[in-house]
């Protein structure tokens, strides 16, 4: 496996974090993480295909809101939480809190 690119924070733009996290099943996927850290790919968004799951991953990645590492043959990911705080105060947080309420609400 090759090593995956990672935006630098100072590159990463809060449009395409938006972008990133307009879509449903990548929330879903941040939800997760932020709730397990390092975990393997397979533990997100398993009601979806490997191939849309991985196109997902992509994008979070990309955004500069997820850092995969390879360990084993295995690719661990997290959020780039503290990394995210410095960028861009309070971002994450909100968004967590937003996920929550509408999932309490039944909005999902």
């Amino acid at each position: 496996m090759s090593d995956l690119r990672h935006p630098r924070i100072e590159d990463v733009r809060l449009t395409d974090v938006f972008k990133a996290l307009s879509d449903p099943i990548r929330l879903e996927i941040v939800r997760v993480a932020a709730q397990r850290d390092q975990q393997p790919c397979n533990v997100f968004a398993t009601w979806v295909p490997k191939s849309s799951a991985t196109h997902h991953w992509r994008v979070l990645r990309d955004a500069g809101i997820i850092r995969s590492t390879k360990v084993g043959t295995q690719r661990l990911n997290s959020l780039r939480r503290q990394e995210l705080e410095t960028a861009f105060p309070g971002l994450l947080d909100a968004v967590l809190t937003s996920i929550d309420t509408e999932r309490s609400r039944g909005d999902d």
